[in-house]
C-alpha cells in the first residue's frame, strides 16, 4: 500500500511559511490582547534553533558554517474540546537548512551538531494518541528518540550521540531525526514508578530522495519491522531525587534485496541499551548537580559499529543565574576495527536570556574523527547555539 499526499503540499517551503505566519499571528494576538489560551483544546508552538560552528583545527579542513532548524508544533486535546476522553493529536512540521559542518569540515562520525540534516521541509511527527487507564497507544509518524533511548540530562549537549545512541542510528533504519516513519507505540504504567514501552515501526522507511516531505509511506511485506522495547523505573535511589533508569532492546528484520544478498548481509539485526539519569545534589527544584550515563551494543558479526558509551555531569543554576546550566560530557563510538574508534569531549554552557530565548556556547574536542574513509587529525570545534521559542 502506498499513500501519496502531495496535493496537501504543492510547495513545502511555502506551506511552512503560511503556517508560520498563522501561528505567529495567533501568538501576537494572545500576547497583545491577553487572550487566555490555556483552556483551549489547541496548543501552538514555534521554535527556531541556530548553530554557528567553527572547526578550529584538525578534521577535513578548518572553516565556519551556519545551520538552523525551524519547527511548528500543533496539538489538539479531544477531552478539552469535549469530544471524548484521553485522545490527542500532534503535528510537528520541520525545516532544516544551512551548512553541514560534520560532512564538509569536521569529518566526525557521531555528528557534532544534532540539527545537521541538510535542506529539507517535511513533517517530522504526525500522530494520534489515546489514553485508556494506565495504557497509552500512539499511532502515526513518531520519533523513537522522543519516547525511548533518551537521557533528560544528556539533552543539554549538542553532539548527536548524547541524544540517540550511535549504534541505533547507524545500525538499523530507526525513525529518528531528521526523518521519522509510521509506527505504533504502547506505553503501560503497570506499577507506580514503573513503565513499559513497546514500539513497532516500518522496517524499511524511505529516505529524503524518495520521500522529500515525509508524505509518502510504504507498507510492503519486504519492509519488515523494527521493534523496540524499554523498561523504565523512576527514583531507584530513595535518598537522591529525580532519578530515571532505562534498559531496552531493539530488533530489526526485513527481506533482503538481491544486492544485499550478494553482499552477504543478514536481514536480522538487534542490540541492547541502557540509560541512567540521576540528580546527586539538589538545592532547589531547579538547582543542583546531576549525572547521566548511557551505553549500547550490537553484535560485532553483524555491525562494524558495535558499541557506544557516554556520560556527563551537569550543574543547574550558576550563582544567581538559577536557570543557567553548565556541563561536561564524553561519548565514545567503538568499532570492530579499533583504528576507527572515535571519542568526543563536549563542554557547554546554556544561558537563559528571558523566558523564550537562550544562548549556548559549546566546545568539542573530537579524537580521531571517524566519519570518512581517510584518517583525520583530532578536531577542535567551537560553536554558538541560540534558541527562540514562540
Amino acid at each position: 500500500m502506498k499513500l501519496k499526499l502531495y496535493d496537501l503540499m504543492m510547495n513545502g517551503r511555502s506551506y511552512l511559511l503560511v503556517i508560520f505566519t498563522w501561528v505567529m499571528s495567533i501568538y501576537s494576538l494572545s500576547a497583545n490582547e491577553n487572550i487566555e489560551l490555556k483552556d483551549s483544546p489547541f496548543s501552538l508552538q514555534g521554535v527556531y534553533t541556530g548553530d554557528a560552528v567553527a572547526n578550529l583545527s584538525g578534521g577535513i579542513k578548518t572553516g565556519t558554517a551556519y545551520l538552523g532548524m525551524a519547527n511548528l508544533r500543533v496539538g489538539f486535546d479531544a477531552e478539552k474540546a469535549k469530544l471524548w476522553k484521553g485522545g490527542s493529536f500532534y503535528a510537528n512540521l520541520a525545516n532544516t537548512h544551512g551548512d553541514t559542518p560534520s560532512e564538509t569540515l569536521i569529518g566526525d562520525f557521531q555528528v557534532a551538531s544534532n540539527i545537521e540534516a541538510g535542506d529539507h521541509t517535511y513533517i517530522q511527527e504526525l500522530w494520534y494518541a489515546q489514553q485508556i487507564g494506565h495504557v497509552k497507544v500512539t499511532l502515526g509518524l513518531q520519533d523513537l528518540n522522543v519516547e525511548m533511548a533518551n537521557s533528560e540530562h544528556g539533552a543539554l549537549y549538542r553532539n548527536s550521540s548524547f541524544g540517540i545512541h550511535s549504534t541505533i542510528s547507524d545500525n538499523v533504519p530507526a525513525p529518528v531525526f531528521p526523518l521519522t516513519s509510521p509506527g505504533v507505540t504502547i506505553s503501560w504504567d503497570f506499577l507506580p514508578k514503573w513503565n513499559w514501552h513497546t514500539a513497532v515501526y516500518d522496517g524499511t522507511p524511505l529516505d529524503f530522495d524518495r520521500n522529500p516531505h515525509n508524505l509518502v509511506w510504504n507498507f510492503t511485506s519486504q519492509d519488515g519491522v523494527l521493534v523496540v522495547n524499554e523498561l523504565e523505573r523512576e527514583d531507584i535511589i530513595k535518598s537522591l531525587p529525580h532519578g530515571m533508569y532505562k534498559v531496552g532492546s531493539y530488533f530489526h528484520d526485513h527481506k533482503l534485496t538481491a544486492e544485499e544478498e550478494a553482499e552477504g548481509l543478514s536481514g536480522i539485526n538487534y542490540g541492547f541499551y541502557g540509560v541512567a539519569d540521576q540528580m546527586i545534589w539538589a538545592k532547589k527544584d531547579h538547582q543542583g548537580v546531576s549525572i547521566f550515563a548511557q551505553g549500547s551494543f550490537s553484535p560485532k558479526l553483524q555491525n562494524d559499529h558495535s558499541y557506544y558509551c557516554g556520560g556527563g555531569i551537569n550543574c543547574y543554576g550558576i550563582g544567581k543565574r538559577e536557570k543557567d546550566i553548565a556541563g561536561i560530557a564524553l561519548a565514545h563510538a567503538g568499532f570492530r576495527d579499533k583504528k576507527k574508534e572515535e571519542t568526543i569531549i563536549e563542554l557547554t554552557y546554556k544561558a537563559a536570556l528571558g523566558e523564550n530565548f537562550y544562548l549556548q556556547p559549546n566546545f568539542q574536542y573530537i579524537i580521531h574523527p571517524a566519519g570518512t574513509d581517510e584518517v583525520q587529525k583530532n578536531a577542535t570545534v567551537a560553536a554558538l547555539r541560540f534558541g527562540l521559542n514562540f
